[in-house]
This record gives C-alpha cells, structure tokens and sequence, in this order.
C-alpha cells in the first residue's frame, strides 16, 4: 500500500481510533475514570489532537516540532494543573497501544512511524511539564522573597497568610528566625533537605550576604516512638553548617508564622551586635543578647531586660533587689556583700538562689551577671522617670 493510500484509510479510521481510545482509558485507567466530565472530555481532546496530529506527521515528518506542541495547546490550562506527568506518560501509552493494534498488517514503516512519533510527544510532554514546573519554582521563589521580606519588616497585610499557604507552608504552633551570613556557594536544596529530614517547615530569604531562615515547629520521633517537638535550638544547630562564616543568631520563639516579624527584630537586632561577645556561641539565641542590643539602643531588649528580670524581681521583694544590685556591685563577693547588707553569708546564698528561681538567670556566672545588671541599670533609669513624671500631677492634684 503506497503513502497515499495510507493516509486516506488512517484519516478514514481516525475516528474510530479516538473512540476505541476514550473507552481503553476508562476501562484501564482509574484517575480517567474518576475524573469529572469536563476534564475527561479535555482529555478526550488531547488524545484525539494526538491521533490526528499524527496523521499530518506521517505526511510531512518534518513538522514534528509544531506538531507536537499544538497537541497540548488543545488542552485547557487547569487540566495541566491537574493532570500528573506520570498520567499524562500512561495516556500516551494507551493511545499509541490502540493505534499499533489498529495499523497492524500495514507494514513495518507505518509502525515504525507510530513508535518515532509517540517518542517526540513524550519529549513534548515533557518539555511542557518542565516548563511549568520552572516557572512555578521561579514563581514560588519571588513569593518566598516577598513574604521573608514582610516578616523581616513587619509589614505584615491580610495577604500574608495566603501566600504563605501558597508556599505550601506546613508548621503548626511556634515559629522563630534564624539569621546569619550567605556562605560563598549557597545550596538551597541542601537547606530544605535538612528541613524535611527534621520534619521542620522552612522559608529562605537570601539579601546580599545576609541569609535568614524562617523556621516552623516540628515534631520527630523520639527514641521510644513517641513524638517529642524538637527545640529550636536544636534546629538551628542542624541548619548552621548551612551557613557562611560569621554569627549565627536565632530570634525567640513566637506563637505563629504571622508573628514572626517580633523574632525577625529580635534576630536582626542579635545579628547587628553579635561581635560584641567575643566568646558567643554559635548558633547563639537573641535573648543571650541582650546587654549588647540594649547598649546599642534596641528597645525590645531594653523593654524584655526589664519585663523579665527587674519587674518580676521587684515584685516579688525588694530584698532581692537590693542583694543582687550589692553582690553585683561587689564583684560577686559573698563575704563583701554580707557585710554591707549586715547578715550571714549564708542569707546571701539563699538570696541569690530565690533570684535564679523567680528570674531563671543564675547571678554566680560573669556573663548572666552581666545581663542582670543591665537589667537593673535599666530597671532604675525607667523608675525614676516614672517618678518624675508622676510628681507633677500629685502636686496638680494637691
């Protein structure tokens, strides 16, 4: 049988081809079957754009290139959202399975043909799926960016929650920031490879050479196969090698992703100051910062200096207060501070341990000693200026 005649018996049994192909599908395939109508008939189209796209291939071979994409082109956009590479691979299969059983006795090049083609299609199917699947990365890139940058500025709009859900965000509970320098060669995959492994949500924002991670709790399996949430300290720990050389330092825990912008300021402001400890861990927490952001004007940890060691302090009594601001200011002395408070030694002890139990900072140790008298220099500054904003209206009220 010549080409010519080839051609008018295949363009006479396309049709046939098609229908053999949509019931083949239902009968092989359990995602056809259970998709609504309108997706099965634009999949219908597809395998009836493929057929007879052959059938204009077989006739001049060299309009593969044009070919093969206009049999995608028939498909609507959200059948390629919801229609699997793998899928789309098992449709082609099938297709070309009906029409060899159909073609067969015609000769060798006729299926040869067939085989040729299917091959350019898979490539075509291919290349779309990749296409796709570059631009939505490039997509979720720009929106990771966008959504790291409101939370580093805290300009956080009714948005947010939605694109972050758009970035696939999967963390329940607590959420903290994790700041430190851009290594020369940064893996991004290597990050979210470690994330997953500790099944942590995470978002990266590289700027310049500033690289922060947003970071979601998570729970792993203990020892004995009980879920035990990971602290976030140790997250961090397991993310540092990510990072460049230089201070890593990890903001305070916040209730939710929305939050995180007060962890972010907490980080930043940690990050700035770092260099001040000389001996700072690595990674190192925000509020192991404090003095050093305080001093250089950071008034959250100014406002958590005193919130968590000078009010709950001087609530509790005003002895506490004055023994620490003495044994501080003696240079850690028990004998020196005994003597100028006039009671035993003893009583200092005992004092100091009431102050590590109400506060949590132990003032034996030279950096949290460091950290409490900070908190009480200013402790007092805010009082005074208390007072002296007071004073005018009792006098008003006199």
């Amino acid at each position: 049988m010549d080409k010519a005649a080839t051609l008018t018996w295949l363009r006479r049994i396309s049709g046939d081809i098609a229908s053999v192909t949509i019931k083949r599908l239902e009968d092989t395939l359990p995602w056809y079957a259970d998709m609504p109508p309108a997706r099965r008939s634009a999949v219908g189209l597809v395998a009836q754009a493929g057929i007879t796209s052959f059938i204009q291939w077989y006739e001049d071979p060299n309009s593969t290139p044009w070919i093969a994409a206009d049999i995608f082109a028939a498909a609507p956009r959200e059948l390629l959202r919801s229609v699997s590479l793998q899928q789309t691979l098992q449709l082609i299969r099938v297709t070309v399975e009906v029409t060899e059983e159909r073609v067969a006795g015609r000769g060798n090049d006729l299926r040869e043909a067939i085989l040729l083609y299917s091959r350019d299609v898979a490539f075509a199917a291919a290349d779309v799926y990749a296409r796709a699947a570059e631009a939505r990365g490039l997509w979720d890139a720009r929106l990771e960016a966008l959504v790291v940058d409101s939370i580093l500025t805290g300009e956080a709009d009714e948005e947010l929650p939605s694109r972050i859900a758009a970035l696939g965000w999967h963390g329940h509970g607590e959420v903290a920031v994790l700041v430190g320098t851009t290594p020369p060669q940064f893996d991004v995959d290597l990050v979210r490879r470690t994330a997953r492994k500790l099944a942590v949500d995470v978002l990266i924002g590289v700027q310049g050479s500033r690289l922060v991670l947003v970071l979601g709790r998570a729970r792993a399996e203990g020892a004995e196969g009980e879920e035990e949430e990971l602290g976030f300290q140790e997250i961090a720990t397991r993310l540092e090698p990510s990072f460049g050389p230089g201070y890593v330092v990890l903001g305070p825990a916040v209730a939710a992703l929305v939050d995180a912008s007060q962890s972010a300021r907490a980080a930043l402001a940690g990050f700035a100051v770092a260099r001040a400890w000389r001996s700072a861990p690595r990674p190192v927490e925000a509020d192991d910062l404090l003095p050093e952001r305080a001093l250089a004007g950071d008034p959250l940890a100014k406002q958590t200096l005193i919130e968590r060691i000078f009010r709950p302090l001087q609530a509790h009594s005003t002895d506490l207060v004055t023994t620490l601001w003495s044994y501080l200011d003696n240079g850690r002395s028990l004998e020196a501070t005994a003597r100028e408070l006039f009671v035993h030694p003893n009583t200092v002890r005992y004092r100091l341990k009431r102050v590590s139990e109400v506060i949590g900072w132990d003032a034996t140790g030279p950096r949290e000693a460091l950290i409490l008298q900070t908190a009480l220099i200013l402790g007092s500054i805010g009082t005074a200026e208390q007072v002296r904003r007071r004073a005018p209206l009792r006098r008003q009220q006199r």
